[in-house]
């Protein structure tokens, strides 16, 4: 199935057909529109390709190793108590019994 070889006829019966159809004043416009439309389907299936193609490839390793994690800081000291005349109970002073 050769286009050149063979297939020659059709093509002018379709021009023929068109060029009833269309008239030759707006032959050049009907060009014109599928060129146009050539050219944005093009441009769309192009940056489909590109996001596609962006989209699966590999991430580059960095250059550089990673730096190692910061060590942990060390515990902070417990906060001071609300109320400093407030005891815990273990601090709590001894009381002395009472003598009847």
């Amino acid at each position: 199935m050769s286009f050149v070889g063979g297939h020659w006829w059709l093509i002018i019966i379709v021009l023929v057909i068109v060029l009833i159809v269309w008239g030759p004043g707006k032959l050049p416009d009907v060009g014109a529109g599928m060129g146009r439309a050539i050219r944005e389907f093009r441009k769309a299936s192009s940056e489909t390709r590109e996001t596609f193609m962006n989209a699966t490839s590999e991430q580059q390793p960095p250059l550089t190793p990673p730096s190692p994690p910061p060590a942990p800081a060390a515990a902070p000291p417990p906060p001071p108590p609300a109320y400093p005349e407030q005891r815990p109970v273990s601090e709590a002073p001894p009381q002395t019994p009472v003598s009847n």
